[in-house]
């Protein structure tokens, strides 16, 4: 009896945690809308980025341009909590953060060896059909630099 109860908990659980991530509205794919983003030289032009749900945890894949106009892809696990969690893919950042606002709004944080080379705060719509990203980090020279990546659900 108890090992079905502790099954049952178990499947019950995932349910719920596989539903939460559904009901999220940054999961699903988003495309750039590139006439309506306004993205500096020399920064990374994700045109497609990707949510979706890892067992317990959220992968965010990209696929896009580095700052050189060079395929880039990215991958990246982890919970939206505010903890760093590995970055795989991208030559600025060996480790990325999230962490969740509100149920439409994330705060992100990108590093290489300790150190903050960006930062990002996300906004989905009200009726999650957009997505927008203002991305703040130094160029090559030193100078603070930030863009803004409007997105449309697919």
């Amino acid at each position: 009896m108890k090992a079905r109860m502790l099954l049952l908990t178990t499947a019950l659980c995932f349910a719920g945690t596989a539903l939460s991530f559904a009901q999220s509205p940054h999961m699903g794919t988003w495309k750039l809308d590139e006439a309506k983003s306004k993205i500096p030289a020399g920064f990374v032009k994700n045109s497609t980025v990707v949510y979706a749900a890892d067992s317990d945890n959220v992968k965010v894949t990209t696929d896009g341009t580095d700052k050189d106009g060079k395929p880039l892809h990215t991958e990246w696990t982890g919970k939206f909590d505010g903890k760093e969690y590995p970055l795989t893919g991208d030559p600025t950042a060996d480790s990325r953060s999230y962490k969740m606002i509100d149920e439409h709004t994330l705060d992100m944080t990108n590093k290489k060896s300790g150190k903050v080379t960006t930062t990002g705060h996300i906004v989905v719509s009200a009726n999650g059909k957009t997505r927008t990203l203002h991305l703040t980090g130094t160029d090559a020279s030193g100078k603070k630099v930030s863009g803004v990546s409007m997105y449309e659900k697919q």
